[in-house]
């Protein structure tokens, strides 16, 4: 089967950003464009093969072979790669059971695991690190810390436990945390986490950094038990405080060794304890990082004057507040400042607030209008993104402005900077985001515009089917034409990148595709329009066609045949003349249709366009009558010549320049199978020849791709045939012989045993 190419889709050279300039950038493009380690490579190929080279114990659970025995560092990437992927339940979980692993740093964040399967897996390892956010709420709260604590030697030694998000059940007690003595943070943001729960952690002997944000605590004096060693305090959107704000400030006053202060609250609820934690002056005396974004009256004078009487702050959070804009925060060295001002505040807020949705949107916001008109490639911000859209795929605000941020950041020319990997997860996270929300057509129309991207379309992995079933039903909106248009480009190359079976089991979507292409190109016709539509219209209907006779059945029981006799009719340019004949050279292969051509209409266009003056005009039609003319039985009850036509021919060929001349319009094949007939067809040497011709061309383009095409076929035998035939056609023989010199010229080490006798 024929297809059309796009011009200019070629893979484009990335262009590293200036380290000196964009070190950031430099560094993501770095380890985007690097292959994956070794020691992942291997742990994703064990992970794929778990059951097959796990055994099984009676109750269904996974256990490694007896001789395996995993170091402590790569046991921790092996749990954490699976962790990411989705791998680690009650059954996988089970091979981390026994001695063969030893865990240290534990991630089951967002596992489904049992409190037993924890408990057998987990808590009989030395873990100094346990990462448990948004756990599935089988396995709750308190059955976490009562595993933890079920080891006398994790009680001493678990220095880090992350809970947040993680679920509790409404009639819980109190938990267990004190016994967890080693404990130097703990992290139980968005928890049902009280102020019983606080006095029991307070009084860890070790405690340094404590996360309460989003809890259910109303009073946090019982901080004071832990004045003199807790050094990190997080309390953002802590909602249902109770205190009054000097009750508030008197407590945070008394923690003389706190370093970091998080007092950060959604803008909506016009929080003013930072304005008045601001105001004092023998506070936080060796605070080296606040964060008060989200909070009311804050201004550049208050925070100025705060930090400039504690000269060692290294960090302010300030997004969603009307503080960060003055020349203060850009000329101050060693200062970091997460806010909206400008990009690089932007990117700080992107950093710091990834897990938290509502600074987010509010920074994603601000980065859409600051990247709206951007010239430069800035893959460091991209990754930022993309890390926002990954962490909150449910929030739909997150995802659509992610989705507009990515565009402006990938816009044609500067995709061509941006590493593929950081584009394919791009995209996929796009797509997730699709089904995430099915019904929201401007995330939607954000998704079609990035497939719009030749960059992407061409060059990046991504699910080419779900791609093409989404893209196909936005053929169907009359309602905006330029969504329309687009939806027709991107088809027309997706329609390349299926495999038959993937176009097999599309059947439905591309028959709706054809029928609807056809009523564009219809519609064209009428208003006489030859515009980048019909050509892109054109374009799709050919490539869809490509390999699938479903479509070509459908594209003639929609009358689609005289619709194109009608374009041929209508327009002369030579660039719709390439696309209407590279569909009809489609239909032409497939035996059962092909006679639907021989008709005096055709045949008149077709015959017609063989002299054309455009080679790629007069190459197609050529394949459309050798096509035709190799099955006389469709030409008995015609009064056509067929004869003549292949004396035409013929005589065309000899007029063309050499096989591996230059065209405009590049034609590639999937497959020679359709030229097998033609080859062997020593009857009709006009046909064999004009097979030949088109075969060398291509081999002459392409000779990697097609000569291993030859081999695997095995259609290197009939070209064999060619050259040992004594009554062979000279010209094809000559043709034939060039294309068996040029295999042994490209593949002469290649490694498929040829069962080919060379004459």
């Amino acid at each position: 089967m024929v297809h059309f190419l796009h011009l200019g889709l070629s893979s484009p050279t990335m262009v590293l950003p200036d380290a000196q300039k964009d070190a950031l950038g430099y560094c993501v493009v770095t380890e985007e464009s690097s292959p994956h380690s070794l020691v992942n490579i291997c742990l994703n190929v064990l992970i794929a093969n778990l059951e097959k080279l796990c055994s099984k114990r009676p109750d269904g659970t996974l256990c490694l072979p007896e001789h395996w025995n995993i170091p402590q560092e790569v046991a921790d990437r092996f749990l954490g790669v699976m962790t990411w992927e989705g791998k680690l339940t009650d059954r996988t979980a089970s091979i981390f059971q026994g001695n063969q692993m030893k865990l240290k740093l534990a991630n089951i964040q967002k596992a489904k695991l049992s409190p037993s399967a924890f408990l057998k897996a987990f808590c009989h390892h030395k873990l100094t690190e346990l990462n448990a956010t948004a756990v599935h709420t089988d396995l709750p709260v308190q059955d976490i810390v009562s595993g933890l604590c079920s080891n006398s030697w994790i009680q001493q030694n678990l220095q880090c436990l992350l809970l947040d998000s993680t679920s509790i059940p409404t009639d819980s007690s109190i938990y267990f945390f004190g016994k967890l003595t080693g404990l130097r943070v703990l992290s139980v943001f968005n928890v049902c986490f009280h102020n019983e729960d606080l006095a029991n952690v307070s009084q860890l002997p070790r405690l340094e950094s404590l996360d309460i944000s989003n809890t259910l605590v109303t009073n946090i004096s019982a901080l004071l038990t832990c004045k003199d060693r807790l050094k990190f305090l997080t309390m953002h959107y802590l909602k249902c405080l109770t205190m009054t704000k000097p009750q508030v400030l008197a407590v945070i006053k008394e923690l003389k060794c706190l370093l970091h202060l998080d007092i950060s609250d959604h803008r909506q609820l016009k929080s003013d304890l930072a304005f008045y934690l601001l105001q004092q002056k023998d506070i936080l005396p060796n605070v080296v990082s606040l964060d008060i974004s989200g909070g009311s009256y804050i201004t550049d004078g208050a925070i100025e004057v705060f930090i400039q009487q504690r000269p060692t702050m290294q960090f302010v959070g300030l997004l969603a507040t009307d503080a960060g804009y003055s020349d203060f925060f850009t000329t101050k060295q060693d200062l970091r400042v997460a806010g909206g001002a400008n990009l690089s505040q932007i990117s700080e807020a992107l950093s710091r607030y990834r897990n938290r949705a509502c600074f987010m949107k509010e920074a994603l916001y601000r980065l859409f209008t600051e990247t709206f008109s951007v010239q430069i490639t800035m893959p460091a911000i991209l990754k930022l993104v993309t890390t926002g859209m990954r962490n909150h795929p449910l929030d739909l605000p997150v995802q659509f402005t992610a989705s507009a941020c990515a565009l402006n950041l990938t816009r044609q020319g500067l995709a061509k900077g941006m590493p593929v990997r950081l584009l394919s997860e791009f995209t996929c996270l796009l797509f997730k985001a699709l089904k995430n929300f099915p019904h929201y057509q401007q995330l939607q129309k954000n998704c079609l515009l990035s497939l719009t991207n030749s960059r992407i379309l061409v060059d990046v992995p991504f699910d080419r089917f779900d791609a093409a079933k989404f893209v196909m039903r936005w053929l169907c909106d009359r309602e905006n034409p330029k969504m329309q248009t687009m939806a027709v480009s991107i088809t027309s190359l997706l329609a390349l990148q299926l495999s038959p079976e993937q176009s097999a089991q599309l059947k439905g979507e591309l028959l709706m595709a054809v029928k609807e292409l056809l009523a564009i190109v219809k519609q064209k016709m009428i208003e006489n329009l030859d515009d980048v539509t019909l050509l892109f219209t054109l374009k799709a209907l050919w490539n869809l066609s490509d390999d699938s006779p479903a479509v070509c059945k459908h594209f003639i029981e929609n009358e689609g045949l005289a619709i194109f006799i009608q374009v041929l009719e209508t327009f002369s340019e030579s660039a719709i003349q390439i696309k209407v004949l590279g569909f009809l050279n489609n239909i032409a292969e497939v035996k059962e249709l092909s006679s639907n051509l021989v008709t005096e209409d055709v045949v008149k266009h077709i015959s017609g366009l063989l002299h054309s003056k455009e080679m790629e005009v007069s190459y197609l039609a050529a394949g459309i009558i050798a096509h035709l003319a190799s099955d006389k039985e469709s030409w008995m009850s015609l009064g056509l010549q067929r004869s003549s036509l292949l004396q035409d021919l013929h005589a065309t060929i000899q007029n063309w320049p050499s096989s591996n001349c230059h065209m405009t319009a590049v034609v590639t094949y999937r497959s020679f199978k359709a030229f097998f007939p033609l080859l062997g067809n020593f009857s009709q040497p006009e046909v064999q020849l004009w097979a030949l011709w088109a075969m060398y061309h291509v081999c002459s383009k392409n000779p990697s791709k097609y000569c291993k095409m030859l081999v695997e076929e095995e259609g290197l035998q009939l070209l064999c045939d060619i050259q040992a035939h004594k009554g062979a056609d000279s010209e094809a023989l000559q043709i034939a012989t060039a294309i068996l010199d040029d295999f042994r010229m490209h593949f002469m080490n290649y490694q498929k045993p040829l069962s080919v006798k060379f004459p």
